[in-house]
């Protein structure tokens, strides 16, 4: 998260930091930061316990049995295809239903859950050696670690298992481990303790899956407190949530497959969202073609589908054979002017966030503390801003922006600088006009 920000009305802040509003205009360093950054807790039967994990796309990939506890190709594993289907590079997850480890004479799973139930353990005489033992580890019938020892002693923890050192090693025709559960029953609090853990990674997008109105809206407090008090920028996608917030996406869909919550569509959408590009051709979600895997639910009249834009519902609806993205909004309905019609466009959204987390960056790592509060000090920050902007304009995501654009001054006090940034963003076509003249 960014270090000490958020939104001011005055300039009376404590803590050292970037303090960014953004507002409409009433209408009479030059790197980017990368996107492609989810973070979700989830019910899982396998995985890390009571902290947060990352998985990258390649580990995700390649180790999925070790990370979460079944191949990529399960279906158990579908939303997580689903939700790294677009190109997401890394998600933050975390276990909401640890329960207990499964374990027998020999070993313990180093993961709760009941695919450590699934594990087993194998000890055969050494052919070479016979004072020697051949320990293999074996998760659903395939092997994925096999140690030659005499004694436990000698044994290394593998990704599946913790040795019991005081066990005696004798030959087997292999063991499974038992006892191995999932919490009964996920509660608020369990949700609460990932939102603690949340708040020290960056990420692009928030998403969650439950359907419980008051943890729906415990993720829309925190998403409104992070980004107003402490200028971390990013969106959350919720199931059904009327958050009236530019900071909350709301997914309408639900979808056929019973052994997913109804609100599995938000895997896809989170990805989707995190992954898309601040400005060209690819900036907006708006008439994508969902390609994930399940069937979604679309029976929608062009009543419905007007209404839901009203009420800023994210819609996926029919068109042919194909089910698409409707218009890549969030749930802010009620418009001022200081925050327009303009802010309920997600590819809006992106480009301020892009804007605030970029500078935020900026001044922290390279002014904050070391820079003098001068004149030349000042050019200097404007310069940077000035070039970043420049970037974003390269990238379509502004348009017509010139240096005068960009005012930065001293502020009320010695240590305090007050930038004024005038942006035009740019939004991808969605809807044509046309007049044919007939001669």
């Amino acid at each position: 998260m960014a270090l000490g920000g958020g939104v001011f009305t005055a300039q009376n802040k404590f803590y050292p930091g970037s303090y960014i509003n953004f507002v409409s205009a009433q209408k009479a360093s030059a790197i980017l930061s990368d996107r492609g950054y989810a973070a979700m807790p989830l019910e899982l039967d396998w995985g890390k316990d009571g902290d947060v994990f990352s998985v990258s796309a390649e580990k995700f990939q390649k180790d999925s049995l070790k990370i979460l506890g079944y191949d990529y190709t399960a279906d158990q594993l579908k939303g997580l295809r689903d939700l790294f289907q677009n190109g997401l590079r890394v998600a933050y997850l975390y276990r909401l239903n640890s329960g207990n480890k499964a374990e027998n004479d020999f070993a313990q799973a180093t993961c709760s859950g009941i695919r450590g139930n699934s594990i087993k353990i194998v000890i055969e005489k050494n052919v070479d050696d016979s004072e020697r033992f051949d320990i293999s580890t074996l998760f659903d019938a395939k092997l994925v670690d096999k140690q030659t020892v005499k004694t436990v002693g000698e044994l290394t923890d593998n990704d599946y298992v913790i040795w019991k050192k005081e066990a005696a090693l004798t030959e087997n025709a292999g063991v499974s481990l038992s006892g191995g559960t999932n919490k009964e029953a996920v509660a608020g609090a369990d949700y609460a303790d990932f939102l603690s853990k949340a708040e020290s990674y960056s990420f692009n997008v928030l998403g969650c899956l439950s359907t419980d109105e008051a943890v729906c809206n415990l993720f829309t407090a925190f998403t409104k407190r992070m980004r107003e008090e402490y200028g971390a920028k990013f969106q959350t996608v919720l199931y059904r949530t009327a958050a009236d917030h530019e900071g909350v996406i709301s997914v309408e869909n639900t979808m056929t497959d019973s052994a997913y919550p109804q609100s599995a569509l938000v895997y896809w959408t989170v990805g989707a969202q995190a992954t898309r590009s601040i400005g060209g051709g690819k900036a907006t979600l708006s008439n994508q073609v969902y390609n994930g895997e399940f069937e979604v639910k679309a029976d929608y009249t062009q009543t419905q589908l007007a209404d839901g834009l009203k009420s800023g519902k994210f819609l996926f609806h029919k068109v042919g054979d194909e089910i698409r993205v409707l218009e890549d909004i969030n749930t802010l309905t009620s418009f001022t002017n200081e925050k327009s019609e303009d802010f309920s466009a997600n590819q809006s959204i992106r480009v301020l966030d892009q804007i605030a987390n970029d500078i935020a960056d900026v001044f922290n790592s390279k002014y904050l503390g070391n820079i003098p509060n001068d004149d030349s000090g000042r050019v200097m920050l404007w310069n940077d801003i000035v070039r970043h902007h420049q970037e974003l304009q390269k990238l379509q995501a502004i348009e017509n922006f010139t240096a005068d654009d960009v005012k930065v001054m001293a502020g009320d006090t010695k240590k305090s600088v007050v930038v004024e940034d005038h942006v035009t963003l740019v939004n991808a076509m969605s809807e044509l006009y046309m007049t044919v003249v007939v001669q």
